[in-house]
């Protein structure tokens, strides 16, 4: 998780929705195989987007409150953030190069 940091229901409101710019957050959770397959790839864009995008991850067994409150009822399920509101969504298993145009698409936004 090196350039992710991880988020629960008691951390999502100062982290994600009190940020200023873009917040990527993966909803997912350690026995779900496609969340397994999409946690590497979000850890690479991470890392390409470092200092530009802040990106988190919330476990949905661990922080069922929020997964609710963002209607996730499948994961993985990503979601975009720009000044702490929901502005996009990424449901289930996605190459890179979609995501990537996603992170493209906001950060260019969020500039």
């Amino acid at each position: 998780m090196g350039n992710t940091m991880a988020v629960t229901d008691a951390t999502f409101e100062s982290e994600i929705e009190k940020h200023q710019g873009l917040a990527v957050v993966d909803f997912w959770a350690e026995w779900c195989g496609p969340c397994r397959m999409v946690g590497p790839i979000i850890d690479q864009l991470a890392g390409d987007y470092a200092g530009k995008v802040k990106v988190a991850k919330l476990d949905v067994d661990a922080s069922a409150g929020t997964a609710r409150r963002f209607d996730v009822r499948s994961i993985p399920t990503i979601l975009f953030f720009k000044d702490g509101k929901l502005v996009d969504r990424v449901v289930g298993f996605t190459q890179k190069p979609a995501l990537e145009a996603k992170f493209k698409q906001h950060s260019a936004a969020a500039a």
